[in-house]
């Protein structure tokens, strides 16, 4: 007997082996979305504490944001406990955000810090990776950057990934006149098994 799968003929196997072989091997990008509400401000030049801001018309959609300033980098921090399927190399990151000005822009950074048993919380953040964006309207607009470079973690399945994200003021493309609202960030990260068992 032969089964077609996705343009490839298997020969001697049923339809029940294929897709069950086919599943056991779902491995790939996957998708992790982190929240502005589970930030929080650095203990020292951090940014502004979460802010719920009205969309304008009674009964729409509230924005739950983190505030960064134009002046200096402002800092928030958070961290995941990644699956276990996780192959511990390079993560993505898309910034979601709302600008104050039209259309000048902005300029987001994350640093990672990956973390196993018995290793020390009191060490530094890896090199921070930078994605610029720019404001396409008003300051109810969500915003959503490009894909960022890969941000390296040199990390191990189960990790504890501590992170943190700022505004790079000092960034060529950083000129908006006001804060940038951080609404959360969008992970991608990528799996070698099938499950986290």
């Amino acid at each position: 007997d032969f089964l077609r799968v996705d343009g490839t003929v298997v020969e001697g196997r049923s339809a029940s082996e294929v897709l069950s072989d086919i599943s056991a091997r779902g491995q790939g990008v996957e998708n992790m979305w982190v929240p502005a509400t589970a930030m929080t401000p650095r203990d020292n030049a951090g940014c502004a504490s979460i802010d719920t801001v009205a969309a304008g018309t009674n009964g729409r959609p509230d924005f739950h944001v983190l505030d960064f300033d134009k002046d200096s980098d402002e800092h928030a921090q958070f961290s995941i406990a990644m699956p276990k399927s996780w192959d511990g190399g390079n993560i993505n990151a898309y910034f979601y955000w709302i600008g104050i000005a039209a259309t000048s822009g902005v300029a987001w950074a994350t640093q990672v810090l990956a973390l196993n048993d018995n290793e020390e919380i009191d060490a530094a953040y890896g090199t921070a990776v930078v994605v610029q964006d720019d404001s396409q309207g008003d300051a109810t607009e969500l915003l959503i950057s490009a894909k960022s470079g890969d941000i390296a973690c040199s990390g191990a399945d189960g990790d504890l990934l501590y992170f943190q994200v700022f505004r790079d003021v000092s960034d060529g493309n950083d000129d908006m006149d006001g804060d940038a609202r951080l609404v959360g960030i969008l992970f991608e990260y990528t799996t070698n098994a099938a499950t986290d068992a």
